[in-house]
């Protein structure tokens, strides 16, 4: 097994264009990941009077709000976003691919996944109810995986906004935000405007992708400013504006720093975003190693599953555990103590191996169909060039040589 391994990772490694940008697609899956993690460590169901309700261990533990600020990554993968949307989007006027063509390339690798998440879901939740479960439970079930979705829809709505935003300066959307919480936090104005900030907020590290991928951090001072003006901006926030410290929505919480977003919550991405920035070297040098990079790869390529059904199989488990019995601690039991986060972490194992099944099953639909492929390097082909390095490729040897 390990020198099959070595074979694929080195035949890798030899695929992936010299020019690729592999921080990139490092950055990119440690977003993916830090979801991951922070949504099976930080969501919590409980099973009571015969339904399942849906916590979270920052509900009686609040002292646990630090784990969020290493787990809500999202903005590091708008930086990401940003960026490579921006370079593919200047390569493909460079071809003279149309951008109706580019942004039905890049969309639809966003949703052709979705559909399977939905078409599922759907069916469960008609069995549930037929079954005789109670609305409860089954709304709690679809409230976590449908939840997630607006991260796309505002992603996808951003990638389709990229020729209009593209050389936008970060400082605008960030001046909104500022403005939209001044509004309903100082002056008493409505709580709806906050969602204002669901566009604003997230193209703050998207626009500072974009100028990344004009050049714009060459050097390390533009990162150090970022990363301590960010951190210190939330920390002043937290501890004299009245933010919550948790970077993550808190059920029953009066504000969240996440639905819609704040002005915390952005100033915190501006913090990652700046260290996110100043790694790039390093994890360049990680990356040449064929294995990590392998890996890394892998993981890029199917990215979106990956996202898509890590709840879906933390909730497969909790609901075959019921099967042994109602109070497993750590999967059943109330999130309260210590010994529920110990106990976590060691069904975090079990989590990952379900949604590997998962991605097994479900990963073919993240690849693009054979006929939209067999156009697109037709188009490729007739333009005279390959995709620019910073565009996102399939990682497997015999694919990533087209990225």
């Amino acid at each position: 097994m390990r020198k099959r391994w070595a074979a694929l990772a080195d035949r890798v490694d030899r695929a992936t264009p010299r020019e690729r940008d592999r921080s990139v697609d490092a950055l990119r899956a440690f977003a993916i990941l830090g979801v991951v993690l922070g949504h099976w460590l930080v969501t919590a169901l409980t099973a009571g009077d015969g339904t399942l309700h849906g916590t979270s261990p920052l509900v009686r533990m609040p002292w646990l709000a630090p784990l969020s600020w290493v787990f809500q990554t999202l903005a590091v993968f708008f930086l990401v976003g940003g960026h490579v949307a921006a370079q593919g989007y200047a390569s493909a006027r460079a071809r003279g691919l149309s951008y109706r063509a580019w942004v039905g390339q890049r969309l639809g690798r966003l949703f052709r996944p979705v559909a399977a998440v939905v078409a599922l879901w759907t069916v469960v939740a008609a069995g549930l109810l037929l079954g005789g479960a109670e609305w409860e439970t089954v709304r709690t079930l679809l409230k976590l995986v449908w939840s997630p979705l607006w991260f796309l829809l505002v992603f996808a709505a951003l990638t389709a906004a990229t020729p209009l935003v593209a050389r936008l300066s970060p400082v605008w959307p960030l001046a909104v935000v500022a403005a939209v919480d001044v509004w309903r936090f100082g002056l008493g104005g409505p709580q709806w405007a906050g969602w204002v900030n669901v566009a604003a907020g997230w193209l703050v590290p998207y626009t500072l992708g974009a100028a990344w991928a004009r050049g714009a951090f060459a050097g390390r001072r533009p990162a150090l400013l970022l990363l301590g003006g960010g951190a210190a901006a939330v920390v002043a926030l937290v501890v004299w504006g009245g933010y919550p410290a948790s970077m993550v929505g808190v059920p029953g919480a009066a504000v969240s720093n996440l639905n819609p977003p704040t002005l915390a919550a952005v100033a915190f991405g501006l913090a990652q975003c700046g260290l996110a920035l100043l790694v790039r070297g390093p994890l360049a040098r990680v990356m040449r190693r064929p294995r990590t990079w392998a890996k890394v790869a892998l993981l890029n390529l199917s990215a979106m599953t990956v996202f898509l059904w890590h709840q879906t199989s933390m909730m497969a488990v909790t609901a075959l555990g019921l099967l042994v019995s109602s109070d497993l601690p750590g999967l059943h039991t109330v999130p309260a103590s210590a010994g529920w986060i110990a106990a976590r972490l060691l069904w975090l194992p079990v989590f990952a191996a379900v949604l590997t099944v998962c991605w097994a099953a479900f990963r073919v639909h993240e690849q693009p169909r054979p006929r939209t492929a067999a156009r697109t390097a037709g188009r490729t082909a007739a333009a005279g060039s390959g995709r620019a390095s910073g565009e996102r490729g399939p990682a497997p040897a015999r694919m990533i040589s087209r990225a």
